[in-house]
């Protein structure tokens, strides 16, 4: 059963309870990297091997997005900043234990790529953040992986 979860903004991803911070650095330029954050949408799966679907809703205010394993988030985005910046909040979710949860994508330029940065910034009872913390080296490898294969796919577009 999904849930609403707290209405919070922009200001959570400073002051969340539980954040988590992966950085890495892409060939890509920050403007490639953010058209396929915030525009390209429905091509989320392709290279975010968690992704199931990921599609607009709301006349590209907010997004649907599947994972793998059943879980479900109704988003709002919160910002589109183009080409710095890209976050969005969970409104309704049925993943267990989560009370507010906004993840942020800031891209800097870095040499001929650029530094991709996410944030992922959640509330939820102690024993939730505590299995945050421990999955935190799983979420880093699954944003790395992500990343990583985001790049080969705007190298191979661009080629």
């Amino acid at each position: 059963m999904a849930r609403r979860l707290s209405p919070v903004g922009l200001e959570f991803v400073d002051s969340a309870p539980l954040r988590l911070v992966f950085a890495r650095e892409v060939s890509a330029s920050p403007e490639a990297v953010h058209r396929a954050l915030a525009q390209d949408v429905v091509g989320w799966p392709q290279w975010f091997t968690a992704v199931t679907l990921c599609r607009p809703t709301d006349g590209g205010k907010g997004r649907e997005v599947r994972l793998k394993g059943g879980t479900r988030f109704q988003e709002s985005i919160l910002a589109s900043d183009e080409p710095e910046r890209y976050a969005y909040r969970v409104d309704e979710t049925n993943a267990p234990g989560l009370r507010a949860l906004v993840e942020e994508w800031r891209l800097a330029p870095a040499g001929t790529g650029t530094r991709v940065q996410w944030t992922f910034a959640a509330d939820g009872p102690a024993p939730f953040r505590a299995t945050l913390r421990l999955g935190r080296a799983g979420l880093g490898r699954a944003f790395r992986d992500a990343v990583t294969a985001l790049d080969r796919r705007l190298a191979e577009t661009k080629a």
